[in-house]
């Protein structure tokens, strides 16, 4: 593997990453207040959404906009399909579906790292993934909260449901259509879209007026960020408990296969290098915010410990740290 691409370690939004981690794991009373956290994690949503948007409406729409979509979308359903089965091996039903949902779902700020890594190498992507963004985060977990109901209903005909029928709203009340709307009017996601269209909308030149704030002090306030998101992966791993060498394996080698599959499809399809990385690291990663919170309401019998945890401390900081030059070298080497 070409050393060079680990120069990404010595980026300064990277190295406060490591800071974070530092100063949690020493106790250090270093935190980021929340309300300043939430705000650098929409700045940076709407900073993302609406350079894509801009980006679209320089390129327009395309073919490889449409295969990358597809490739995003049969990703989505997939890794929940292939994985709930792998993880029923070791775990409940309930448990193996939100994992299952976790990694069918992605990670804006992984998205985001992974743009800036193609910044610092200088190559383009499309505009559209902020649009494959969102259209991965509810197939998985549509598909989760189904695959639980079938725990349930196994459950209940084997004489075991009487004690989970009165737990949360897991009696078929979490619609489909209250998922949909849960991911799609989250005010992460809501935003993300809102910025894309807008983007798009004022074109190239009326952005210049806001690219001083979204552009200029973007990797600036991306390094606050990293340092928020590594004081929460130090204090993520001390909190894990019952996460065994399985679950572990699994959330560092799951991102691997999927990335690996996503760069496989991509190839085929003739998809630039820069688009190919960026579905490749949204295949490979799990969310630990809009899909956790979903999950939680939708599946309540299942430990948030685990698949929050595993997503926090394990694969996420694995794809910024490693996977996303790693991913990038097996794009180069085809």
């Amino acid at each position: 593997m070409d050393i060079k691409l680990f120069a990404t370690l010595l980026d300064p939004a990277i190295l406060f990453f490591f800071l974070g981690i530092f100063a949690a794991l020493v106790r250090s009373n270093l935190e980021i207040p929340a309300p300043i956290a939430k705000f650098l994690s929409l700045y940076l949503l709407m900073a993302i959404g609406i350079k894509g948007g801009v980006a679209l409406s320089v390129s327009g729409f395309h073919m490889q906009m449409l295969v990358g979509l597809a490739i995003a979308l049969f990703m989505a359903f997939l890794v929940p399909l292939y994985t709930f089965p792998l993880l029923r091996r070791k775990l409940d039903g309930f448990n193996a579906a939100a994992i299952a949902a976790t990694y069918g779902s992605v990670s804006a700020v992984t998205f985001i790292a992974a743009g800036q890594f193609l910044d610092n190498q200088g190559i383009e992507y499309g505009g559209y993934m902020a649009v494959a963004l969102v259209i991965m985060e509810a197939p998985a977990v549509i598909m989760a909260v189904g695959l639980a109901a079938m725990t349930r209903a196994s459950l209940a005909k084997h004489g075991a449901g009487a004690a989970v029928t009165n737990i949360g709203q897991h009696d078929g009340s979490f619609s489909l259509k209250k998922i949909l709307h849960e991911s799609f009017t989250d005010g992460a996601i809501l935003l993300l879209m809102g910025s894309l269209l807008i983007g798009f909308i004022v074109g190239a030149e009326s952005y210049k007026v806001m690219k001083p704030f979204t552009g200029d002090l973007f990797k600036g306030l991306l390094a606050f960020f990293l340092l928020e998101m590594g004081i929460l992966v130090a204090r993520r791993i001390r909190e894990m408990k019952g996460v065994g060498p399985f679950l572990i394996a699994f959330a560092f080698l799951i991102p691997v296969v999927n990335a690996v599959i996503v760069i496989t499809l991509s190839h085929l399809a003739g998809l630039s290098a820069g688009d190919t990385l960026m579905l490749a690291v949204l295949a490979a990663s799990a969310s630990y915010i809009v899909v956790p919170a979903v999950v939680r309401v939708a599946i309540p019998e299942a430990n948030p410990g685990l698949y929050f945890g595993m997503a926090l401390a394990l694969t996420f900081p694995f794809n910024v740290v490693l996977g996303i030059p790693m991913y990038y070298q097996m794009i180069q080497l085809l």
